[in-house]
Order: C-alpha cells, then sequence, then structure tokens
C-alpha cells in the first residue's frame, strides 16, 4: 500500500484505481507551490494527483524525492479516503515520490525536467477531453462570429430596443475559412464540427501532416483565415505566437479563438487589436495569467470570454481524473503509464 496524495477533491468514484492505496485529499487547497512543497514534505507521498491549478515545481519534487517526513504537523482540510478529518497529524514515513499524475492534457504547471532528473514519472490525460474541448471551441467560433454575448448582455440589462436591421451584426459562420493553428486531436475535432458548416478548413504545424488544407506558413494561413482557431500546446516556440505583428497580418473581419493555453496569445496585443477594429471579435477559455484576466480585455468590444471551461462536462472532468488516478496506479503497481510524457 503506497501513500498519495490528491491536491483536490475530484469527481465521485474517479479514485477507484487507487483503492487500496492509503489517500490523502487536501480540502480545500489554495496555497501556492512552497507550501505544497511543505505538505508533500511531511507528508511524503509515494504519487501525487494533481491538477492545472497546482505548480509541481522543482521545490515540489525535491520535497517528495528527498524529504523523511516530519512527524506531527497539523494539515487542515485533509480528507482521508472521502472522510473530512480536521488538525489530522501527519506522518511522513520516508517513502519517495515516485509519480505525478496531472488531471490535465497540458503540463506546463509541472517542472518535467526536474521531475526526470529525480527519476519521477510523469503522466497526463490526452484524448478524453478532445470532443468536449472542440464542442467548446466552436460555441466560442459561434459567440464571437455572431456576437451573442454582447447581445444577451445587453437584453439583460434592458438595453435592447427591439429588432433593427443594422442590430448586432455579426459574421457567417457557414461557409467561412477556418484556420486551426495546431493539429493535433482537438483541432481535428474541430475540423470535423466545421465541414458540417461547410466551411473551408486549414491547418498549420510545426510539420507536414499530409491532410488536405496543410500549410507550411502560419502567416499565409493567418492571411485568408476568416476565423483562427488555436490548438497547440504551451512551449518556448508557441509562447505569445499570436502577437502585435501576427495580429496585423489577419483580416480586419477575422475572429481569433483559443482553447489552448493562454500565453499562447499576447493578451495586451489583443486588446488593442480589438478596441482599434483591426480584428473584429475574439473568445477566449484560457488567459496568460489566470484567474486573472487582463482588464483591457474585460473592456475590449466584441469579445466572449469564458473561465477554462473547456473540458466541464461532468463525463469528461470523471474521465480524466480516473485516467490520472489509472496512471498513478500504474506506477506504483510497477507499470508505465499509458500516458508517460518521460
Amino acid at each position: 500500500m503506497a501513500r498519495v496524495l490528491v491536491t483536490r477533491p475530484l469527481p465521485p468514484g474517479s479514485l477507484e484505481p487507487l483503492e487500496g492505496h492509503d489517500i490523502t485529499i487536501l480540502d480545500p487547497w489554495a496555497a501556492g507551490s512552497s507550501a505544497l512543497a511543505e505538505v508533500v514534505r511531511d507528508l511524503a507521498p509515494e504519487a501525487i494527483v494533481c491538477t492545472l491549478n497546482d505548480r509541481i515545481d522543482a521545490g515540489v519534487i525535491d520535497a517528495g524525492t528527498t524529504g523523511r517526513g516530519r512527524p506531527g504537523r497539523q494539515v487542515l482540510g485533509r480528507q482521508v479516503l472521502g472522510q473530512q478529518v480536521q488538525g489530522q497529524q501527519v506522518q511522513g514515513d520516508g517513502s519517495r515520490l515516485r509519480v505525478v499524475a496531472n488531471v490535465a492534457v497540458g503540463y506546463d504547471n509541472i517542472d518535467v525536467a526536474a521531475a526526470s532528473a529525480r527519476g519521477v514519472l510523469v503522466c497526463n490525460t490526452p484524448g478524453v477531453l478532445d470532443e468536449t474541448t472542440a464542442d467548446l471551441a466552436f460555441a466560442l467560433i459561434l459567440a464571437a462570429s455572431r456576437r451573442t454575448s454582447e447581445a444577451e448582455a445587453d437584453l439583460r440589462a434592458g438595453r435592447w430596443g427591439g429588432w433593427a436591421l443594422d442590430g448586432y451584426l455579426g459574421r457567417d459562420v457557414h461557409g467561412a475559412t477556418l484556420g486551426l493553428v495546431g493539429f493535433g486531436r482537438t483541432a481535428r475535432a474541430v475540423a470535423r464540427r466545421a465541414r458540417g458548416f461547410s466551411m473551408e478548413v486549414l491547418h498549420h504545424s510545426r510539420t507536414a501532416t499530409g491532410v488536405a488544407g496543410y500549410m507550411a506558413d502560419l502567416d499565409s494561413m493567418l492571411a485568408i483565415s476568416d476565423i483562427v482557431s488555436l490548438h497547440v500546446p504551451l512551449s518556448i516556440e508557441t509562447h505569445h505566437i499570436i502577437d502585435t505583428r501576427r495580429l496585423a497580418v489577419m483580416k480586419p473581419s477575422a475572429v481569433l479563438v483559443n482553447t489552448s493555453r493562454g500565453p499562447v496569445v499576447d493578451e495586451a496585443a489583443l486588446a488593442d487589436a480589438l478596441a482599434e477594429g483591426r480584428i473584429f471579435a475574439a473568445g477566449l477559455d484560457v488567459y496568460e495569467n489566470e484567474p486573472a484576466i487582463h482588464p483591457r480585455l474585460l473592456a475590449a468590444p466584441h469579445t466572449v470570454l469564458l473561465p477554462h471551461m473547456g473540458s466541464a462536462s461532468t463525463a469528461t472532468r470523471t474521465a480524466m481524473a480516473r485516467m490520472a488516478a489509472e496512471g498513478a496506479a500504474d506506477a506504483l503497481a510497477g507499470r508505465p503509464p499509458a500516458h508517460l510524457l518521460r
């Protein structure tokens, strides 16, 4: 039996793959990585199941691989096997962290290099959320193009004066040209939806896909796309891949949608482009400094802003949590997790 630290409550039933292990669930958990490192040092877990909100940096990894546990420290709000235990004394036993399982596809919250250097496995949850995220990406395409958030806000606030010929004029989605930046599973799922709207679908990725619509030059694709949807992981290469220069390449009538990672878009540059009418609209589900939102984005016209809910369906979030638990259980049993990052 291994000790497992779960950084926050997960959907019912999702931890079943870890039954038989000593599971500690932190509830509530809102502290930073330094505080998490202290919990890890004291608890000495062999596995951590975490989410994108949890920064698993080198300090946390070090605490899990070098800390021997310090008996007697209290962790308030601790849950053991789903039962709340206030003021529980945590007794570390010197066990060594073996795996970090992230309840997410992205893993920029984890220092994978530090984990690799210390022999800690890292796994994530790809595939299971693709269709649900694609649903939301297409919802943003429709909402931003047709100005639905703006129109609803006016209606609810009593500002709507009735039907008008020039009221809330947006852009047609059917028959438009969709440019996908990145062509992984979620992007391909968006492409399937786009075909139902008779859209021309283009895509760009670092390597040729062999699929019709591939464009090797990103700027060329941006210049002819009516709608641009971002589906790239966050890396040094993709940080601010959409910046002032690339926004200038896009059509003034273009719509930008981002359901990938916030920092792939320069939010200040986007706010400027929207305010000055250099692009028509934007639909965002992710942000550079979540949960903080750039104040000029909040004030920007023709902008649909959602609170990072791309995978937020009950079935998908449960499946994600269960997949992470399965990855942790496999690692603890000496089996390679199905979705191993290193």
